[in-house]
């Protein structure tokens, strides 16, 4: 009996090799193949294995929103360094404003982000890491990638807290932010950032006016409940900004060259004087190690 098993089995994994090849790699399609009901006569199940199955459509290949072969553009990444040292019961904490950069905005965004990635080729996508230049050659693949997600306005440092602290910080961020009005906010300048390290400078949009003084509101509130748990506050004079892209070490006033070159050009002349791009308010959050706290929603939000 067991010497039947065996035949049938290895005539099954054969009429599968020859269909779809020896040498495919492994799939990570969540889709798995039913078990065939217990009564089937050897004839249909050959009938079966011998007709020719049609190929997956390339559409499963990738999962809804994929970035596709992203992979590719991945090699010879530079790493990043730590702001701070991993120590066992630390966790990072991190107090934003999540921000989504309107369809609208985004097509001007991506000429601006492909004339500077041709002049600064070291740049890479914030926390995607992946050379912006290589994305360049695909305007959709660099939209998604660059403008499609979800970026931050930082209203306190990225700081290692205690496990014993979470709770304690969370229910104060709440108590001091839950009522917030709605808001406008205005990117009004491209600008470059260097981190405290000095290790990677950044390429940024930065709030000059509408929504600044409901941000810095924001900060000094965070800045209390830091203060009460022994963190350090953030910066006394507070930039409000998001970043797009980062280079290693501190190329700031190259890069800033850059940026005020491309914006002089013909093409951006006029266009990005008055702001970037405009959002709404859409809330604060607050992410300690890989946990997201609402900490008051947006006033839209019912």
């Amino acid at each position: 009996m067991g010497h039947i098993f065996l035949q049938s089995t290895t005539r099954e994994m054969d009429a599968l090799r020859a269909t779809y090849g020896d040498d495919s790699s492994d799939s990570n399609s969540d889709t798995t193949s039913s078990p065939a009901p217990p009564a089937q006569s050897e004839a249909v199940e050959e009938a079966t294995l011998s007709s020719p199955l049609p190929p997956p459509p390339l559409s499963l290949l990738d999962p809804p929103n994929s970035l596709g072969t992203l992979d590719n553009l991945q090699t010879g990444q530079p790493s990043r360094v730590r702001s701070f040292p991993h120590v066992e019961g630390n966790y990072a904490l991190h107090v934003y404003i999540p921000v989504y950069i309107p369809t609208t905005s985004k097509k001007e965004m991506c000429q601006f982000l492909k004339k500077v990635a041709s002049l600064v080729p070291d740049l890479n996508v914030v926390d995607v890491d992946v050379p912006l230049n290589g994305l360049c050659k695909d305007e959709h693949k660099l939209e998604q990638v660059a403008l499609g997600r979800e970026f931050h306005i930082s209203l306190g440092r990225t700081v290692a807290i205690r496990v014993h602290q979470i709770d304690s910080m969370v229910a104060m961020l709440r108590q001091k932010l839950q009522f917030q009005k709605s808001y406008w906010i205005d990117f009004n300048k491209w600008e470059v950032f260097v981190n405290d390290e000095g290790t990677r400078s950044f390429l940024s949009v930065e709030v000059l006016t509408g929504g600044l003084a409901e941000i810095t509101k924001n900060i000094q509130a965070v800045n209390e409940a830091y203060k009460l748990h022994n963190l350090p506050e953030f910066y006394k004079d507070p930039r409000p900004h998001i970043s797009l892209a980062w280079a290693l070490g501190d190329i700031s006033d190259s890069l800033k060259n850059v940026v005020e070159e491309v914006k002089r050009s013909s093409c951006f002349r006029g266009s990005l004087q008055s702001r970037v791009f405009t959002c709404k308010f859409n809330g604060i959050e607050c992410k300690i190690g890989n946990k997201t706290y609402k900490i008051c929603k947006s006033p839209d939000e019912s």
